[in-house]
């Protein structure tokens, strides 16, 4: 599977609270269960009025349905090329 960043643009969402973000967790985990199709969602950033998600899945359009399906946006969706950090580069989640 590919590894690809996804930017929700959410007004307030760093307001979002723990029981917030608890059932945004139970609704993209059960679209990710309705795809019948092999997906991961790593994990998420909230900042400002952002949700930055990393999820893999075998191309975009798998992480749109992904998306229609548990009502969130993808404004932007972009496959992973590289990742690094203070130790240099790394591979990419398998």
């Amino acid at each position: 599977m590919k590894t690809y960043l996804i930017e929700r643009e959410i007004p307030g969402a760093s307001r979002l609270t723990h029981e917030d973000l608890r059932g945004i967790t139970s609704t993209s985990n059960e679209a990710v269960a309705s795809l019948d199709k092999p997906y991961t969602w790593l994990h998420s950033y909230v900042a400002g009025d952002k949700v930055y998600c990393v999820h893999q899945a075998e191309n975009a359009e798998v992480i749109r349905e992904h998306a229609k399906a548990g009502g969130f946006p993808a404004n932007l969706v972009v496959e992973v090329a590289s990742v690094f950090g203070s130790e240099g580069p790394r591979d990419l989640p398998r």
